[in-house]
């Protein structure tokens, strides 16, 4: 190796086995994907199986109360992401 950087043979061969020099891209999420990757949360299942539990049990207002606590998490792990993904200059 020399103190002027790679040949173009050496550059090639490099390019050819390991591969261009870039990060990988993340590929964007959908709405659902988001939502999905929250409600795989412990928290959120803990809260799922309460509010759940409280419906079987017919205690409603707790039943309610639990599932729009859910609701209420969902969105506002949603809204940063959503804001992030605005101001996120997209690679051209």
């Amino acid at each position: 190796m020399s103190l002027i950087g790679l040949t173009e043979q050496e550059a090639r061969t490099r390019l050819l086995t390991e591969g261009s020099n870039s990060l990988p891209s993340e590929k964007e999420q959908s709405l659902f994907q988001v939502i999905f990757s929250v409600l795989k949360e412990p928290m959120l299942l803990l809260l799922l199986g309460a509010g759940v539990i409280s419906f079987l049990l017919a205690e409603l207002v707790d039943a309610l109360l639990l599932m729009a606590t859910v609701v209420i998490v969902i969105g506002i792990s949603i809204i940063p992401r959503a804001k992030n993904r605005k101001s996120a200059p997209r690679p051209t």
